[in-house]
């Protein structure tokens, strides 16, 4: 899934658009048609089929692009940014879409609240290398102390990782 939804979507119609893969690996017309609707269904976008791919919102765009690709039944994802300029409904309804999938994905982001909420394990990099040799798991937590009004630094992390 591409950064910008403009360097992904191509054709007049959001059906087109999406149907255009399944046609491309080999499905019938027919076929392609019925996995495009299913896709769009499948991401609350029926009803979009015959709107124009160039005057949707830039929410809508991102998400008719991730039915593009979704529609070519991949094995595994790629997303770059995937919530770059989203607004909070449409950030929402992707993180919802990447919790209900059965499918293995890779992200790129640099908002840690959004990989919080859609993957179990983030890996740091800094020009295109790996800074960390272990996985890094995200969490949130809220706590109340006497410094919490000012800045402080909190201890080191026990061995176990707890």
């Amino acid at each position: 899934l591409f950064q910008d939804a403009d360097d992904q979507l191509f054709s007049p119609t959001v059906l087109e658009d999406v149907a255009f893969g399944p046609l491309n690996l080999g499905r019938t017309k027919e076929e392609a048609v019925a996995i495009a609707r299913r896709t769009l269904d499948f991401l609350g976008l029926n009803g979009f089929e015959e709107r124009i791919t160039f005057k949707l919102s830039g929410g809508e765009k991102r998400l008719v692009s991730l039915a593009t690709v979704l529609a070519m039944e991949p094995e595994i994802l790629l997303l770059d940014e995937p919530v770059n300029g989203l607004d909070t409904r449409t950030r929402a309804k992707l993180i919802e879409v990447l919790r209900c999938l059965d499918l293995a994905y890779v992200l790129i982001s640099h908002e840690l609240e959004f990989l919080t909420a859609t993957t179990d394990t983030v890996y740091t990099m800094e020009a295109g290398r790996i800074l960390l040799d272990h996985e890094v798991h995200l969490h949130e937590h809220v706590h109340a102390h006497p410094l919490g009004a000012r800045p402080h630094e909190h201890g080191p992390l026990p061995e176990d990782g707890g």
